[in-house]
């Protein structure tokens, strides 16, 4: 009963490999003595092993393969025969090039070859060489020669199993350049186990529909045939949907969380001027950031323009504080630093943006970024070049230092870090300013995931003509996506891996 459950289940491929199989046979016996390709054989030997029919086992050794010279032989003929071919009685040597289309080289080589033979005599005739055809020559000219058989043999070949006639050929031809060479190659052994010695002595028929058409069922063809039955064990091949890349459903979800809190997206150019990247958020210049070592400029063009109604007011509070009661960073202030193009180092550059755009009667106001920013660092486990940051700001008279801390609250608690905690920090724009931590439940420990306060006045009342309260935040999303995704490497967000991009769970919670 089981050997004919599975003769029924028995793929086309399957059926005509099955008689060619013998104990030990190589797939390469198979592929020679079958009308399959080698693909075919392949997976009908495949699907046998998983019907446990056979067991495949890989053999590593020292095997003989056609070279490059021996596959184009195989082909056009070996150099002899097509110099005995070109030759009906005798030929100037000058003139072999042109009759048999063999390089100088190979001319060389088989007036060697055919001399041992003594097929041929070598005459010298006023300044030209002579090749005569002897009656060895002409005898060989007829016959097959044992180098042609062995060229049109199964390769590989064992060492080991060559006959005595095949040795001969092999020594022949190893000796001369790229015809036959010895590589190291891996076979495969095919065993019959027990349920495939049985399936040997049954008849297989090879008359099975395979499909049932509506020209089948009109012509009546499926009366008294035999349909190949479904199997529902085989392994077939795993079908990966389209999805969306992990990182960008997070995204996607980050989002949709500042939406649904009310806030509007941010949106601007990646390169920026130092101005509005850092000159506007009260970075002074000769800070640590502003090095090449830690932000990347743009060459070509290497400065931009500044907003000739903002600037003034800008360099006058680095300078000596303007109008925000500050003393400011007390240096002079240069256009051409602030000039000089980069790729934005953070999104609070959208920030500045926005308030210098803002209108008194659009407040308040809530916005937020999900952009690239980029930093100069250098590439390893924790830290890209190239990463994402979730910026976000309030503006409203009446804001303070406890709407910002629920706002991160609300935010975290949704990314699924419901314990937040603020830390006291310093950063040039906020004052007062806050590390903002997540209790990380599988380490047990507090993670620090961005940084957050709220603005100077140095920083709004440029932009906005008069201070008022803008909290502001801002947040790595690799980190903080990492652990959804059980990715330890902060490399693999990017890797753009197939395998791991099909494993990848889906960001359950868009």
């Amino acid at each position: 009963m089981e050997t004919t459950a599975v003769i029924d289940k028995l793929h086309p491929l399957e059926r005509k490999v099955i008689p060619h199989i013998k104990e030990g046979l190589s797939f390469d016996e198979i592929a020679n003595v079958s009308e399959l390709s080698k693909v075919e054989i392949m997976r009908a030997l495949q699907w046998l092993e998983n019907k446990g029919v056979v067991k495949l086992e890989e053999i590593t050794g020292e095997f003989i393969v056609l070279g490059t010279n021996g596959k184009k032989y195989l082909k056009k003929g070996l150099p002899e025969r097509r110099f005995l071919n070109a030759i009906d009685d005798e030929v100037q040597l000058s003139k072999l090039s042109e009759l048999t289309d063999l390089s100088k080289e190979e001319i060389n080589i088989t007036i060697g070859v055919l001399r041992k033979r003594a097929a041929i005599q070598i005459e010298k005739q006023e300044k030209e060489l002579l090749i005569k055809l002897t009656d060895q020559g002409r005898a060989l000219k007829e016959k097959e020669f044992i180098e042609e058989r062995f060229l049109r043999g199964h390769f590989p070949f064992n060492p080991k199993d060559l006959g005595d006639e095949e040795k001969f050929a092999y020594k022949e031809l190893i000796g001369r350049k790229d015809i036959v060479v010895k590589e190291i190659v891996k076979t495969k052994i095919i065993h019959l186990t027990e349920l495939g010695r049985r399936l040997q002595k049954e008849k297989i028929d090879t008359d099975y529909i395979e499909r049932l058409t509506p020209a089948i069922l009109k012509a009546g063809l499926w009366k008294n045939r035999k349909f190949r039955g479904y199997d529902v064990e085989i392994n077939v091949t795993k079908i990966s949907g389209g999805k969306k890349h992990f990182v960008s459903q997070a995204v996607e979800h980050i989002k949709r969380i500042w939406l649904d809190l009310g806030f509007k997206e941010m949106k601007g150019n990646i390169v920026q001027t130092s101005f509005w990247d850092l000159d506007s958020l009260f970075v002074p210049q000769d800070h640590p950031a502003r090095d090449m070592q830690d932000t990347f400029y743009i060459k070509d063009p290497k400065y931009g323009k500044l907003p000739k109604k903002l600037y003034p007011k800008v360099k006058a509070t680095h300078e000596n504080g303007w109008k925000t009661g500050s003393r400011g960073w007390q240096y002079k202030w240069s256009e051409d630093i602030a000039k000089e193009n980069m790729l934005r180092t953070h999104t609070t550059v959208l920030s500045a943006q926005t308030l210098a755009n803002l209108k008194e009667e659009d407040l308040p106001a809530k916005f937020f970024s999900v952009k690239r920013v980029f930093r100069n660092e250098t590439l390893n486990w924790n830290h890209l070049f190239e990463l994402t940051q979730v910026e976000g700001i309030v503006i409203d008279p009446d804001a303070n230092f406890k709407h910002l801390i629920g706002y991160l609250k609300n935010f975290f608690a949704k990314l699924g870090f419901p314990d937040v905690r603020v830390r006291p920090a310093h950063f040039p724009y906020t004052e007062p300013s806050a590390e903002v931590d997540v209790w990380h439940p599988g380490k047990k420990q507090w993670v620090e995931l961005g940084g957050s306060g709220v603005f100077r006045p140095e920083v709004v009342q440029p932009l906005m003509g008069k201070p008022i309260p803008v909290l502001a935040w801002g947040i790595g999303m690799e980190r903080s996506i990492m652990e959804y995704f059980d990715i330890k490497d902060i490399r693999l967000l990017y890797k753009n891996d197939i395998k791991q991009l099909r494993e990848t769970k889906t960001y359950l919670k868009l």
